[in-house]
C-alpha cells in the first residue's frame, strides 16, 4: 500500500468518525465529512468505500444525499430531535447567558429550516420515474 492510499484511508477514517460525531454535537456538521470520507474511500479503498455506503446507519444517508434525492423523513425528525436537545442542554449548560443563548437559537433555526428545506426522499416516488420511462419505451 502507498502512503497516498495509506493517508487517504486515514483521513477518510477521522471524517467517519467526526460525521458520527456531528450527529450528536450541535455545531459540528455529519453531512460534509461524511461526503469527504466516501470521497477519500473512494479514491483508496474499495472495500472501506463499500462498507461506508454499505453501513446501516450511514450507508443510505450518503447516496441518497449525494444523488440529490434528499433525505427521509425519519432521518430530518432524527436529526431535528437531536438537534432540539443538543442545543437544549448547551442552553441549559451556559446559564442562560444571553449572547450565547442568541446564537445557539440562530444557528437552531437556521439548521431546522436547512433540513426542513432538503428534498425529503420517499423509496416509492424514486422508483415511479423508471417505471413512467419503462412504459413510454
Amino acid at each position: 500500500m502507498d502512503v497516498r492510499k495509506a493517508l487517504l484511508i486515514f483521513l477518510g477514517t477521522v471524517c467517519v468518525g467526526l460525521g458520527v460525531l456531528g450527529m450528536f454535537l450541535p455545531l459540528m456538521p455529519t453531512t460534509v465529512f461524511l461526503l469527504l470520507a466516501a470521497y477519500c474511500y473512494s479514491k483508496s479503498s474499495d472495500r472501506f468505500h463499500s462498507w461506508l455506503l454499505g453501513n446501516r446507519w450511514l450507508g443510505k444517508y450518503i447516496t441518497t444525499y449525494r444523488s440529490g434525492q434528499g433525505i427521509t423523513v425519519r432521518q430530518k425528525v432524527t436529526t431535528l430531535l437531536t438537534l432540539f436537545a443538543s442545543i437544549g442542554f448547551s442552553i441549559w449548560f451556559v446559564g442562560g447567558r444571553f449572547w450565547v443563548t442568541l446564537i445557539l437559537l440562530a444557528v437552531t433555526i437556521g439548521v431546522t429550516i436547512h433540513i426542513l428545506w432538503l428534498k425529503t426522499y420517499r423509496a416509492e416516488t424514486a422508483a415511479e420515474p423508471l417505471v413512467v420511462q419503462a412504459e413510454e419505451a
